[in-house]
């Protein structure tokens, strides 16, 4: 029995270490809660030191006000005698302790005390997809400090996301504005390349139009970046003509409307529609252009490129799936006439030439082809030049042939080095356009620069200007540079 007269349920030392229920919290706005300090409470069990749990009472409730709902039983080791008591204890003046623990925070729980006594960089235990996932936030450096942790120890030991994080990385350096703009002129060819090593086209384009493919892209890519004003820009187009250099003024568009007209002797070949309406169209790359801009009503605008790109993709679409056959099919100039492979490669330089003319006119970086297509323009102009060489020599604008051989037997001969960028050794026959050109034979040597080899051939540079290396006979280096700026036309 205890002094109240009622009957004890256990020993005192049983409830010795019991948490009592604690009183209702301050209000927040009353008191500053970060500067009170936390009573301090046993740990849990049955071994707790016989301290006594400080004591907490609720406060009275006001008059009339309705009484709060009876606390829940703690479930404890058992009632003692002091639990047995506890009404009476409540209401002996025990003050109650500011900002005590709450109901949901009796127990030493972690949640209990505040999230910024745990914040911790350790890495969190995440599965690898997850992990994978966020590669690319953590290349941006975006990730919160566990999870960068978390990747950055996943990284150390799966090989494949390290290497994608590294590639990440790479890309991430891309989005810096300091750099250049401009993209590499051989990114195409590479992705290009790529993806055909992957996946083979079923119907490839043939090797032959594989420059004029790759050239009308990187200017119709010029073109999408010009502003509207800049399709007027005055461009100024420079060939050769009887011993001497004229030029014709014109726009961007009106260069764009010429490639168009000159590449419709293709489309001709191939039995395509002509912009020019091939029935009655002449043949002459220069007549066609004038027809073309003086049927116009208007000068042209940026409206031109769409025709021309879409003209340049019937084309390369026809030949691919024309088959081999095809590259051999004549092309007619009206003067002469190349076969669709050699045709598509002169277009191919007609339109690198003139994207620079309009490059130079908007001042834009406009980089040379790449080694092995210019390569094959070169090469093109250096089996030319034996029969410009003629037809100039027939026109008295040459020296007379000297040592007449059989036709395919080695003759007199020119040795032009290429030097630099698409480079390489050629043989020029001098007597005879049938004659082959052979090293032992050779008589004079030119070294020219490959890109201003091909600026001698569309009439941009004078022969005085282009040759950087000149020995042996005076007469045959003149006649061969001048029957190179001489393939030259608008």
């Amino acid at each position: 029995m205890s002094g109240n007269g009622r009957e004890s349920e256990g020993g005192e030392e049983e409830v010795r270490g019991a948490r009592r229920i604690p009183g209702p919290r301050g209000a927040a706005d009353d008191l500053d809660l970060a500067s009170v300090p936390l009573p301090p409470l046993p740990p849990p069990g049955g071994t707790a030191p016989d301290e006594a749990v400080p004591e907490q009472s609720a406060p009275k409730p006001e008059r009339d006000a309705p009484e709060p709902p009876a606390a829940e039983p703690v479930p404890g080791p058992g009632p003692g005698p002091e639990a047995a008591d506890g009404g009476a204890e409540a209401g002996s003046g025990a003050e109650p302790v500011p900002g005590g623990p709450g109901p949901e925070t009796a127990d030493d729980s972690p949640e209990a005390r505040s999230p910024e006594l745990f914040v911790s960089s350790a890495p969190v235990d995440l599965p690898h997809q997850v992990l994978k996932a966020l590669l690319g936030a953590w290349a941006l450096s975006a990730c919160s400090a566990e999870e960068t942790a978390a990747v950055e120890d996943h990284l150390t030991g799966c090989a494949p996301c390290a290497d994608e994080a590294l590639r990440l990385r790479d890309a991430v350096g891309l989005l810096h504005t300091d750099g250049s703009l401009d993209l590499d002129p051989t990114l195409r060819t590479r992705v290009l390349d790529g993806c055909f090593g992957r996946r083979p086209a079923r119907i490839p384009v043939p090797e032959w139009a594989a420059p004029y493919d790759a050239e009308t892209a990187r200017l119709d890519a010029l073109l999408r970046d010009i502003g509207d004003s800049e399709w007027h820009a005055p461009v100024r187009l420079q060939w050769f003509e009887e011993e001497r250099q004229v030029s014709r003024r014109t726009t961007v568009a009106g260069v764009i409307g010429h490639l168009m007209a000159v590449d419709g002797l293709l489309s001709a070949a191939l039995g395509l529609d002509d912009p020019l309406d091939g029935g009655e169209a002449p043949l002459d790359p220069t007549e066609r252009t004038e027809t073309y801009w003086s049927a116009t009503r208007r000068p042209p605008t940026r409206a031109v490129r769409e025709p021309w790109r879409a003209q340049s993709h019937e084309l390369i679409r026809t030949a691919s799936f024309a088959g081999r056959n095809v590259a051999e099919t004549s092309v007619s100039y009206g003067a002469f006439a190349l076969p669709l492979q050699d045709a598509a490669l002169d277009r191919a330089f007609e339109c690198w030439v003139h994207g620079g003319d309009i490059a130079d006119a908007v001042d834009y970086p406009y980089p040379a082809p790449s080694a092995a297509h210019l390569h094959r323009m070169i090469d093109l102009a250096a089996r030319m030049l034996p029969g410009a060489l003629a037809g100039r020599r027939g026109a008295g604008l040459a020296g007379p042939a000297k040592d007449l051989v059989p036709a395919g037997a080695p003759g007199r001969s020119l040795h032009l080095e290429i030097e630099g960028h698409g480079g390489g050794d050629w043989y020029i026959a001098l007597d005879s356009p049938a004659a082959v050109g052979a090293p032992e034979r050779a008589v004079a040597q030119v070294a020219l620069d490959g890109v201003e080899f091909c600026r001698l051939v569309a009439g941009h540079i004078s022969p005085v200007e282009a040759a950087a290396g000149q020995e042996g006979d005076r007469e045959a280096i003149r006649d061969v540079l001048f029957a190179a700026a001489s393939l030259s036309r608008l």
